[in-house]
């Protein structure tokens, strides 16, 4: 079933529904828009990973009435005026944004990747090997965790490098191909924004190099998709080729610098499965009779048991602690039976709308995970908002970073307490069992932080998305998957975790 829809009559919507396990998902057909505002103090606007906007120089271009510069006019001139037919729909497709086509890009890799290893011939789990990615099983398994971290670089990836390029584009002010030879026919909007260095070719250096950092058996794919993106504002008519260069060379700069950090935020020690042990005596210390143990047939290594340790964005490791929840209900207890007999009597007597959100909010293997849900959100919020590339990467980053963050601190509360899923006590579900202690829910946590967020970027939505994130909360309760504590208080962290990234966007500059 197709739908169409038409935003000021500039903006043409295809909703495709596509079907991945038990999700039902519209993704949107896009073209391009002239944003409202260009943003054109987004290069004064704070950064993640790099100290300045000016940290990664941007040599000065040549000017405009060189010989050098009219050459490469003639060159755009020329080939803009002769496309192939698919290079026409390579603009068309990445004019709808760079930012917005590399993260729909991850979300997808996320989704192929999201396979837990089945077990082997002698019992075992064989580990994914990211040095040979495309061995069985591949590398990475994009789980929640993997897949909020992946986003999250390439989102501050892209941001970083786009403030960088902002405070180049307007320090040298060199107008765009098409500006300076009106014989130039753009084939994508033309707007006030400099050309120097091209943000298509900033983003898509920037990206490129995340990606392949982040799913290493993808170096063709992405290759080809580098290819495409990095020369849309030269096949478009808006840059020549020196534009291009520069956008290339300042990606890439600024990514090295994110991997950089990438490489030491603790992830390689993540799956440590010798740590599990002091885990549990701890929980048994705390009152909790029965950790968890997983379900599975043969048994399988806890997932990610210190994914709670690895670096955060928006908060240092003395707050993770401060605000992590508080001990749940132990067995036995009155509160704890309450929550037992929900979930029995769900088991019993589960409605169809039930059944309906917990397949729904499911976001099991095979697709892109909680993070990657509220991924799409944002960045189909960014595009009806019609924001600027600038603009639309923040969002992203302020997005992922807060996902991230509520991963690492879901985690680090799931392992501190081991609490064991209902399971454990004879209830089955259908949607799915994760190899993980129960307390907080993941989805409860990833929904408030991605829900928080977005409510202060999009006021006007607020409503809308709070009510996603307890629906997404619920599911997990309906799927009989987590006792209605884990959500409660998984929505509660989630808010606190929001909050964090909503205090930075609130001090990067972007406001001004």
């Amino acid at each position: 079933m197709k739908k169409l829809y038409i935003y000021f009559g500039l903006i043409l919507f295809t909703a495709l529904t596509l079907v991945s396990c038990d999700n039902q998902i519209e993704e949107p057909e896009v073209l391009a828009y002239s944003p409202p505002s260009i943003d054109a103090l987004g290069g004064t606007w704070k950064t993640y990973v790099l100290s300045s906007a000016s940290e990664v120089t941007v040599p000065e271009p040549t000017a405009s009435t060189s010989n050098e510069y009219k050459a490469e006019l003639a060159s755009t001139k020329s080939k803009a005026g002769s496309l192939s037919a698919s290079e026409k729909e390579s603009v068309k497709y990445w004019g709808a944004g760079a930012v917005y086509r590399w993260n729909e890009i991850a979300r997808e890799l996320a989704a192929k990747y999201n396979l837990p290893p089945a077990s082997n011939a002698e019992g075992k789990y064989p580990v994914p090997d990211a040095a040979n990615p495309l061995a069985d099983p591949k590398f990475p398994f994009a789980n929640p965790p993997y897949t909020s971290r992946a986003l999250s670089y390439l989102s501050v990836a892209q941001y970083d490098a786009l403030v960088s390029a902002w405070h180049y584009k307007f320090k040298y002010n060199r107008k765009s191909a098409s500006q300076n030879d009106p014989n130039i026919s753009s084939l994508l909007p033309v707007t006030n924004l400099p050309s120097y260095p091209s943000e298509e070719a900033v983003v898509a250096s920037a990206s490129y190099t995340i990606l392949l950092a982040m799913f290493p058996g993808e170096g063709p794919y992405l290759e080809q998709k580098l290819a495409e993106a990095q020369k849309v504002g030269f096949l478009a008519g808006k840059n020549v080729e020196s534009d291009v260069k520069a956008g290339v060379d300042l990606g890439k700069a600024v990514a090295a610098k994110v991997m950089a950090r990438a490489k030491t935020d603790g992830m390689s020690a993540s799956n440590n499965q010798s740590v599990t042990a002091g885990m549990i005596e701890n929980a048994k210390k705390m009152g909790v009779k029965n950790p968890w143990i997983s379900q599975e047939t043969p048994l399988r290594p806890p997932m990610l048991p210190n994914f709670g340790s690895v670096a955060t964005w928006n908060f240092d490791k003395a707050t993770l602690v401060k605000i992590r929840p508080a001990l749940p209900y132990l067995e036995n207890t009155t509160e704890f039976e309450k929550d037992i007999d929900e979930l029995k009597s769900i088991q019993k007597n589960q409605t169809r709308e039930q059944a309906r959100i917990a397949n729904y909010w499911a976001d099991g293997p095979s697709t892109y995970t909680p993070p990657g849900h509220w991924h799409r959100f944002a960045a189909n919020s960014g595009f009806e908002a019609k924001y600027s590339e600038i603009r639309m990467a923040r969002t992203l980053a302020l997005v992922g970073t807060a996902l991230m963050d509520a991963g690492v601190a879901c985690w680090d509360t799931k392992y501190y307490y081991y609490t064991p899923r209902p399971q454990q006590f004879g209830l089955k579900t259908s949607v799915g069992l994760p190899n993980f202690p129960s307390y907080t829910s993941g989805h409860s946590t990833f929904s408030a932080a991605g829900a928080t967020v977005l409510s202060y970027i999009f006021p006007e939505k607020a409503e809308q998305f709070n009510k996603y994130a307890q629906e997404a909360s619920n599911s997990r309760v309906y799927g009989l998957i987590h006792y209605r504590i884990d959500c409660e208080m998984g929505l509660k962290h989630g808010k606190v975790i929001g909050d964090y990234a909503v205090a930075r966007g609130k001090a990067d500059g972007s406001q001004l």
